[in-house]
């Protein structure tokens, strides 16, 4: 008896050391997520329990024995179809309904509704706005508000709405605070976003989910969910750094690493978030908007590899006016008309320059 009970304990002991972040976070959409798991799964029960029940049922009903039923001419029952078809349809409606509506709700890229179940929002407070920049094999959070970065750490204030804004400067990353909202992607040369908020102060571990090279199972970063004061003092403390975020600083921290300490940087560079999400940090890298501009003039094959070095360095989506001055001189005097319509209005005749002929 004694050993019995041994057994039955073991899977228990086995549990206690199991971490279910999933069904018990820090953060009301990583909550509202963990009762969408746990929804989905009991209504899929449903259907699963009685399967494994009638099996067991059927196994012994059944078997080969002078007390079975013999019924050779049976082959239909209307009752049976209708509870075969009827209670899967039924729950795969129910599914359909639950995730439509919980899809719309958690989305990502939506401003919270709420703080809690309890807890609902003040719109006079203005979420938090943290730039993430996935590397190998590393995280960078730049937060525009305060004028500063740091390396494998970032912090909140406890039920204040942070607005995560992604990228990549590497492969396709999928960033993951399991204790305050879902996993998104973040991708080079684009920008995603995620709302979340976190409940309750502490640290939380977050981590890149998807395998992407050599130094993934090392690309972990701390979640500091902090009270008001604890964040400004965490600030300050970002701020008494040595390091300055800029251009050349962060070509070198781009570079492949492993397993980097967690390191802070006390003001950031301007145009620095652009510049990364238009991959161009480095100064001999063209901006994509740059190069989106000379290709929407015109550009492509050998005109378009002149054309390229041509602009460099003289002319931007943001400052045009070098390009028209070379392109179409008649339509300087028109060039802050053409950029406030973003190009519109540019004549589809735009002349090309074309690469000089040798003699």
């Amino acid at each position: 008896m004694r050993l019995k009970r041994i057994w039955l304990g073991l899977p228990l002991l086995l549990l206690s050391g199991c971490n279910l972040v999933l069904f018990n976070p820090a953060g009301d959409i990583a909550k509202q997520q963990g009762d969408l798991i746990i929804y989905s799964s009991v209504l899929m029960l449903i259907v699963i329990l009685p399967v494994l029940a009638l099996t067991v049922f059927f196994a012994f009903a059944y078997r080969a024995s002078k007390q079975a039923r013999y019924e050779p001419d049976w082959n239909h029952s209307v009752s049976l179809e209708i509870v075969i078809w009827a209670v899967p349809l039924a729950i795969i409606i129910c599914l359909a309904g639950l995730t439509w509506v919980a899809t719309h709700r958690l989305d990502p890229y939506a401003d919270l509704s709420r703080i809690s179940k309890t807890k609902p929002i003040d719109p006079d407070v203005k979420p938090l706005t943290i730039q993430v920049v996935a590397m190998d094999w590393k995280w960078l959070f730049i937060y525009p508000e305060y004028g500063i970065a740091s390396v494998n750490e970032v912090a909140g204030i406890v039920d204040r709405p942070v607005e995560w804004k992604l990228t990549s400067t590497t492969v396709m990353n999928a960033f993951y605070l399991p204790d305050m909202a879902g996993m998104i992607y973040a991708m080079a040369g684009m920008e995603t976003e995620l709302n979340g908020v976190m409940n309750a102060t502490g640290d939380y571990r977050g981590f890149a989910s998807h395998y992407n090279g050599t130094g993934f199972s090392k690309m972990d970063f701390q979640f500091k969910s902090l009270d008001e004061a604890g964040f400004d003092d965490w600030v300050e403390t970002v701020r008494q750094a040595p390091a300055v975020l800029d251009r050349e600083t962060f070509v070198q921290l781009d570079e492949p690493s492993i397993n980097n300490d967690v390191t802070y940087y006390n003001s950031v560079a301007d145009g620095l978030w652009d510049r990364i999400l238009n991959m161009c940090v480095g100064d001999d890298e063209m901006c994509m908007h740059d190069m989106m501009m000379v290709d929407a003039l015109g550009g492509g094959g050998i005109e378009g590899l002149y054309n390229r070095e041509l602009y460099r360095g003289i002319c931007s989506t943001d400052d045009p006016r070098a390009m028209f001055a070379i392109l179409r001189p008649d339509l300087l005097d028109r060039a802050d008309e053409i950029q406030v319509a973003r190009m519109s209005l540019l004549p589809p005749e735009t002349t090309l320059i074309s690469a000089p002929k040798e003699n």
